[in-house]
């Protein structure tokens, strides 16, 4: 979340109040505005209220036009009527909301089976807010098994935890607020992702894990998960170091199972201990929801498992929330028993069927190169191509916003500092209709981009990875 400050003393008009919206003060016969950074005197009818913030909201950017995000930003009508219904459900609560609690466990026993899980009724997971707070809880998992073996042997070691540097920025978070050692394989050449190798490498015994990326945010390409366990394999039959792995599957792992089914990077690779996804990514459903999900008890540590009962009967909770809102699972179940396998592989399918028709279409204006296709991910990244020196991503990414479109502009990491790209996200709901019309906008603006003198912004110091 961002952080905000208080309101500047230059901006402290009130809100302007259209004379329809609000009901008459019954004693000035007028409506009076509402100031903006503090608390009203007295209430505002719900009419003006609305109207309002309404109004206000009407300059948020168009959400089903973001390809900058991941998450879902369309479901069924129905999928919006239960979510209303369950919004004054605590989750938590699971002693008085019995049948919403029933659906989280349908939802954790669906994904468990859906991974591969041994068995999956000894598999255990939870809900959570979103794969950040899924991440996290993995996380605190990997360091008290890493605690629980290691303590008497290495006193006061430091923990790490090996991952590549194209991880989301929850695993920055949770090194800094845990305080464990972000051990950071690089990007090098053309190689956007970890290295199986280079990660083992780093590996020691204060090791906690290594993060597996199954769809990096960066250019939507898949990290090796299978290559990366079998080099692991070998590092402990030359040591004897015993990582686990996690693998991040914030989208790919509501991907891979329906696309990808002979790709082996879930519980079937024994040293895969736990498992994330955003269900508000490819789960499809609206934010915030993940969820995470351990291969067996021994793999989530019994005493990061609270118990509290003055909510009513004994609750088993292992979250860094409390109270959060039963909808979003209610949600999930839905969509879950609505599409089914086939439903999701139709979805699915449909969406990486946009992103490679869409990537091979940016390929053929001749001012672009392609990373990905969206071939793994629906996603494709591209920068431009040699020998374009007339505009850069700024340039077009400043550009298409003008017809609504967001799409990022971002630089990447170590070490390929040096390459800045487009990435497009696409997404169900992202039609063929509306890739054909970004395509337009595209075409249309080149002719201006390639009369320019040079890029239009010449700084790009300013210009920061992208981690959403």
């Amino acid at each position: 979340m961002p952080l905000h400050k208080g309101s500047q003393k230059s901006d402290e008009r009130p809100l302007s109040v259209n004379p329809f919206y609000g009901e008459a003060d019954p004693v000035t016969g007028m409506t009076e505005a509402p100031p903006k950074h503090r608390l009203p005197d007295g209430p505002t009818s719900p009419s003006t209220a609305y109207q309002l913030v309404r109004d206000e909201l009407m300059l948020d950017g168009n959400a089903r036009l973001n390809l900058a995000t991941f998450v879902t930003t369309w479901m069924e009508p129905q999928a919006g009527i239960l979510m209303a219904e369950c919004r004054d459900k605590n989750m938590i609560d699971k002693d008085e909301y019995p049948r919403t609690a029933e659906l989280e466990r349908r939802c954790v026993a669906m994904l468990a089976d859906l991974w591969n899980a041994p068995d999956p009724s000894a598999a255990v997971g939870c809900s959570t807010t979103g794969s950040s707070e899924a991440c996290m809880l993995a996380g605190m998992a990997m360091k008290r098994r890493w605690a629980r073996r290691n303590a008497d042997r290495y006193p006061g070691a430091r923990p790490n935890l090996v991952m590549g540097i194209n991880v989301q920025v929850c695993w920055e978070k949770f090194c800094n607020f845990w305080e464990v050692e972000a051990r950071l394989v690089p990007m090098e050449g053309e190689r956007f992702h970890l290295d199986p190798q280079l990660a083992a490498e780093l590996c020691d015994e204060n090791t906690i894990g290594v993060v597996g990326i199954l769809g990096s945010t960066f250019d939507g390409s898949y990290e090796p998960i299978a290559e990366l366990c079998a080099a692991l394999d070998s590092l402990q039959e030359r040591t004897g170091l015993d990582v686990p792995v996690h693998v991040d599957g914030a989208s790919g792992a509501m991907i891979a199972p329906f696309l990808d089914e002979d790709l082996v990077w879930d519980f079937r690779l024994p040293r895969v201990a736990s498992i994330n996804t955003s269900g508000h990514k490819y789960g499809l459903v609206y934010p915030g929801v993940g969820w995470a999900l351990w291969r067996d008890k021994e793999a989530l540590p019994e005493e990061l498992v609270f118990r509290v009962n003055y909510l009513g009967g004994d609750m088993p909770t292992f979250a860094l929330n409390f109270s959060r809102p039963g909808a979003q699972v209610v949600a999930q179940y839905y969509t879950l028993l609505r599409l089914g396998r086939e439903g999701y592989r139709a979805v699915q399918q449909t969406t990486r069927d946009v992103a490679g028709r869409m990537a091979g279409q940016v390929e053929a204006l001749g001012d672009f190169r392609l990373l990905t296709r969206g071939d793994e991910l629906p996603v494709f990244a591209f920068t431009t191509a040699e020998g374009v020196d007339s505009f850069d991503v700024f340039d077009v990414s400043r550009r298409m916003r003008e017809s609504g479109w967001l799409v990022p502009a971002y630089t990447f990491p170590a070490n390929r500092e040096d390459l800045s790209v487009l990435r497009v996200v696409c997404r169900n709901g992202f039609s063929e209709d509306l890739a054909d019309l970004f395509m337009e906008d595209l075409t249309r603006l080149l002719p201006d981009l390639r009369r320019q003198s040079g890029p239009a912004i010449r700084d790009k110091s300013a210009a920061t990875s992208f981690h959403h």
